[in-house]
């Protein structure tokens, strides 16, 4: 599985930010549980979105990997795409009427119609799939280092930054939300979430989700944190995890 692949590597990072004596420019937030939710705990959450009063998951895992929208209030799938077991889909965002869901290691992004999910094109992509947003314009992408790629949606590159906080890389960006201007990021294998600037990179704040889900609700498949998503109609905020049993709606409590 990915995750076993990248945790030994990603020890030093891991305790690095955990340890982390972030200047006072790095904002601290912890998170409260406002309201939480099923999850489907067979869901590997790689991408997690709303778009038009929808919401949309795309998951992953050779044999596993589907893009599905769900019901909230229920975690149930009201549709489901599956991908042939050679694929292993990662992030997943819509644009101007599209569809864009990213592969890990096939090196390839798929675009389909963001209405009727018809496909539509295949794209060459040169580096590993992660994490996908958009700031409406441009497509965001994460490849599991320390940089953000911006791409048109015929991907091609506009430019990338590297991510920093004080002055340090932040490697292991996966899953990306864009938020009022900011780039949120999950840090892959913790339990941390960084709010990026677009423009430079730089890490404006950092938000601690350790315990969001209790010891009681974790089984042995219980993997990582992963899953950001703003519903654009009420400002709300949603968190889960890969084969969680919930989603939780949480927000923001400030530490500094």
């Amino acid at each position: 599985m990915k995750s076993v692949r990248i945790l030994r590597a990603a020890l030093p990072l891991i305790l690095a930010l955990l340890c982390c004596g972030c200047s006072a420019r790095v904002k601290q937030y912890k998170i409260e549980v406002v309201k939480e939710y099923p999850h489907d705990t067979g869901s590997y959450t790689q991408g997690l979105f709303f778009h038009g009063g929808h919401f949309y998951e795309s998951t992953g895992q050779f044999g596993e990997s589907t893009f599905r929208e769900v019901e909230l209030e229920t975690g149930k799938a009201l549709s489901r795409m599956n991908f042939q077991p050679k694929y292993f889909a990662e992030g997943s965002v819509m644009l101007d009427g599209k569809l864009f869901i990213l592969t890990w290691l096939n090196k390839v992004a798929f675009v389909y119609d963001a209405a009727t999910l018809e496909y539509r094109q295949t794209y060459s992509y040169p580096r590993e799939g992660w994490g996908l947003t958009t700031d409406g314009k441009s497509l965001i992408a994460s490849d599991g280092t320390a940089r953000l790629y911006f791409l048109t949606p015929e991907f091609k590159q506009e430019r990338s930054v590297t991510v920093t906080m004080d002055g340090r890389p932040v490697r292991y960006l996966n899953e990306l939300e864009y938020i009022d201007g900011k780039v949120w990021a999950n840090v892959y294998t913790t339990d941390l979430i960084v709010i990026i600037n677009p423009a430079d990179g730089k890490v404006e704040a950092r938000i601690d989700c350790s315990g969001l889900l209790p010891n009681k609700l974790r089984s042995p498949n219980t993997d990582v944190l992963n899953g950001i998503a703003r519903d654009p109609a009420t400002g709300k905020i949603y968190l889960t995890g890969k084969y969680w049993p919930r989603l939780y709606e949480v927000k923001l409590i400030p530490q500094n």
